[in-house]
């Protein structure tokens, strides 16, 4: 059959009943000047918003229901509620910081640093005695008190405090710089790895598409998508708490899905030119057929991240609902704005993609898909043997995921030449490794008196604890009615050990002394907030997981008319998202590759999951849908799987191999958050689109034949009818 057998004449009159897809769709190429007007607009509008309120980014920090949050309320009853954090100024000199002159110099620098904006007051090493310096002298710290948070403190500001600490470095004196606000200093835009992610993708476009215009489109819906719901988000960050963390996520996010989803319409529109439709008709079939797919695809994504409100973490809330928001700006600007793109460039496509063919016909070349039809038999032929392979290896890379500790990353994961880093290893060096992760033990007498016994009981029992490298005497809080004691554990704040002796402290020390003299004891501070963190996730991990699988498997049973099609696509995106976990695991907590090893973000694992678990059902989407289409033209289920991955696996492996390069470039990033968001995420779709999509779902659909659309009577009366196809 040649090309031209293969062209339709395009219908004089549209269907009687045309669905909402295709009124969009017309709307929007006829209409195609005020869509771009709209956008633009709306675009225009929303970052003029955003540039005159600017952004008002906060972190929620808060645990309700856990002991460090308990303890953080009781002294802010007390009067101690944090105003202002600190910041260290680390010296270090070989021949002893109480040298000729050496003294001097330091507290001259510490006068200058006082004088500094958004500074209160600062302690010198020397006023402390021997208790701010080590025991050979060479290694000291003078605490800058702050007159706001961390996060709040500018930039600019920590720089001034820097800068003015190394002007009194010389003859072997050393300045370095540690605390949160320093942090803050090694932390730089995403500019690059957005640029790089992007770059990668107009080349692979290009290489599918043979045209820079053709492959432009995707992004250009991308940027617009991202562009118009960052701004937003800017906006609602004066309404609602939003981390500071949630517009790199959702750049992330958005870039790659808008492509993605652009890809696949694009991808039939291109089809339906091929086959003879006139531009229009071929924007109305594609957005009839790959519209709806987007929009499912897009739902499932949605559903994923919603269900991080489970969680009731504020933080993880609003990036939720961020992402989420991101999501579907996205799937609209694929719905409307795709559309009036191509009425735009409509008649220039038609000519060179027809002509394309042509050629590539006219050279004998073997039709698009001939080669995925091909490895479609190869699986065919041995569906267990590919099964059990891909689902072993997969299995295997999870396996490390079992071992996972999660926490919070500190400046002991900083780059190596940061001046946190450098204050950090100093501090461990004079202090020990403990003194960069204090445990906050917060007692709670019926008076002052009874208050200060308990604390000074309390700070000799920490004194003759395991683990515990020394106890700092108690810190009557404001009102004298509560204390606070430092405890100094004796391994790092990242240490498997600091999370056993949290457990040890509230478990069995804390509630035996308790006991003995009827005081209330509650460990806080940082690193036991990262505990309940983690415990916390930990806690409600099955009910996300339960409503996230849930919820997708009745949407795939609604739109395939199928109980083991959606059971076998949750299965397979829990073992994508395993494999990914487990790939982290060995490269961010165990150090593979060079990586600072350390804690994973407590937070990830389930943020990961929500957004590849949607991720991986577009792909599922994308590929049964046109396999379901097939089916329901034949009733040939090896054939049906067949073509459906001839005509989709091209646009499975483009679109995973842009979501890998977007998502794999924020490992350019210098935050270690970042870093294992884009690593985790890069190998998870990798993993699925090309092991799972091209190997084990072909193997399962051809054993599963035709009980693959099998839905049991009363269920099917109970589930609403969705079509994803044109009939």
């Amino acid at each position: 059959m040649t090309l031209t057998d293969q062209k339709q004449t395009p219908s004089a009159r549209p269907p009687a009943r045309e669905g909402v897809f295709v009124r969009v769709a017309r709307f929007a190429h006829r209409r195609r000047r005020l869509a771009l007007v709209l956008w633009v607009a709306v675009l225009l509008g929303v970052w003029g918003a955003a540039s005159a309120v600017g952004d008002d980014y906060r972190n929620d920090v808060s645990l309700p229901g856990t002991e460090s949050q308990q303890a953080a309320d009781l002294l802010a009853e007390h009067g101690a509620a944090r105003a202002g954090d600190t910041v260290e100024i680390v010296l270090h000199d070989k021949g002893g910081l109480r040298g000729p002159g050496v003294e001097q110099r330091v507290q001259g620098m510490l006068d200058d640093v006082e004088e500094l904006p958004k500074v209160g007051q600062v302690s010198s090493p020397y006023g402390k005695g021997a208790k701010a310096l080590s025991e050979d002298g060479t290694i000291g710290y003078a605490t800058v008190v702050l007159k706001v948070p961390s996060e709040e403190m500018p930039k600019d500001d920590t720089q001034r405090i820097l800068d003015t600490a190394q002007k009194a470095e010389g003859d072997g004196l050393s300045a370095e710089l540690g605390g949160d606000a320093a942090r803050l200093l090694s932390e730089g835009g995403t500019g690059a790895a957005e640029g790089a992610g992007l770059l990668a993708a107009l080349v692979i476009l290009v290489l599918m598409f043979g045209s820079v215009i053709a492959a432009g489109l995707p992004i250009v819906i991308a940027l617009f998508a991202v562009g118009s719901t960052v701004g937003v988000i800017v906006v609602a960050s004066h309404l609602f708490t939003i981390a500071d963390w949630t517009p790199p996520v959702m750049i992330l996010v958005g870039l790659g899905v808008g492509i993605d989803y652009a890809l696949l319409i694009f991808a039939r529109y291109r089809a339906e030119l091929v086959r003879g439709s006139d531009p229009e008709r071929a924007t109305v079939n594609a957005m009839d057929a790959a519209g709806r797919s987007v929009f499912f695809a897009g739902c499932t994504v949605i559903m994923a991240l919603l269900g991080l409100v489970a969680f009731g973490l504020g933080s993880l809330q609003g990036m939720a609902l961020s992402v989420a928001l991101t999501v579907l700006v996205t799937m609209l600007a694929a719905l409307t704005l795709l559309p009036a793109l191509l009425g735009v460039f409509g008649r220039r496509f038609a000519r060179r993609f027809t002509r394309r063919a042509e050629r590539r016909e006219a050279r004998g070349k073997a039709a698009e898909g001939t080669g995925w039809r091909r490895l479609a038999g190869l699986v065919q032929r041995r569906p267990l043997a590919a099964l059990l392979t891909a689902g072993v290896l997969l299995g295997a890379l999870a396996v490390p995921a079992t071992g996972m500790r999660l926490g919070f990353s500190d400046a002991g994961s900083d780059e190596p030449e940061s001046t946190s880093r450098q204050a950090y290893d100093l501090l461990s060096e004079g202090f020990g490794p403990g003194f960069n992760g204090p445990l906050l033990v917060v007692t709670d007498g019926e008076d002052g008196a009874g208050a200060s016994r308990a604390a000074a009981a309390v700070s000799r029992e920490l004194n003759g604890t395991p683990g515990v490298e020394a106890a700092a005497p108690p810190v009557p809080t404001p009102d004298g009615k509560a204390a606070t004691v430092l405890a100094f554990p004796t391994s790092a704040p990242q240490d498997e050990a600091t999370s056993d002796l949290v457990g040890d402290l509230r478990g069995e020390v804390l509630p035996e002394l308790s006991e003995r003299n009827g005081a209330q004891y509650l460990v806080g501070g940082a690193t036991a907030a990262a505990e309940d963190y983690s415990e916390k996730v930990a806690d409600r991990l099955p009910l996300f997981m339960a409503i996230v699988v849930g919820l997708s498997v009745l949407l795939l049973m609604a739109v395939f008319r199928s109980v083991l099609v959606p059971l076998k696509a949750a299965l397979l995106n829990l073992l994508s998202i395993g494999a990914a976990l487990g790939a982290m695991t060995l490269v961010f907590q165990e150090g593979w590759f060079g990586v600072e090893p350390g804690p994973i973000e407590a937070y990830l694992p389930v943020m990961i999951f929500a957004i590849v678990f949607g991720l991986s059902m577009d792909y599922e989407i994308f590929l049964i849908s046109r396999i379901h289409e097939e089916w329901s033209r034949t009733k040939d289920a090896s054939h049906a799987v067949r073509e459906g991955l001839a005509h989709t696996g091209s646009v499975i492996t483009a679109a995973g191999a842009i979501m890998v390069v977007i998502f794999g470039a924020f490992m350019l990033s210098p935050e270690r958050l970042l870093q294992q968001t884009g690593f985790g995420m890069a190998v998870a779709i990798f993993v699925d689109a090309v092991v799972i999509r091209c190997l084990i779902v072909p193997a399962a659909m051809e054993l599963m034949g035709r009980r693959a659309w099998w839905l049991p009577a009363p269920l099917a009366r109970l589930l609403p009818k969705v079509e994803l196809e044109r009939h």
